[in-house]
């Protein structure tokens, strides 16, 4: 038996210590760099690849629409 009593852990060691909020902000981050490249290699692939301009046009302006309200509730419902 210790002659001390125990103490509780008080986190990690070499006083390394992470905030939730750092961490949140760079998942968003590696999440919008994710979405970034995504995104460019699908307009890449809609553009070169598609017959029909017509419906590539739109479809780019809708998922960039789509995809940056989602982002946007996203990030302004953090508060």
């Amino acid at each position: 038996m210790p002659s001390e009593p125990l103490t509780p852990f008080t986190g990690l060691p070499f006083g390394l210590a992470i905030s939730t909020g750092t961490t949140v902000g760079w998942l968003f981050l590696f999440a919008l760099i994710f979405w970034a490249i995504y995104t460019l290699v699908a307009v890449y692939h809609w553009i070169k690849f598609s017959h029909a301009a017509s419906v590539a046009y739109p479809a780019i302006l809708l998922h960039l629409m789509v995809s940056g309200g989602i982002m946007l509730f996203a990030l302004s419902s953090l508060v």
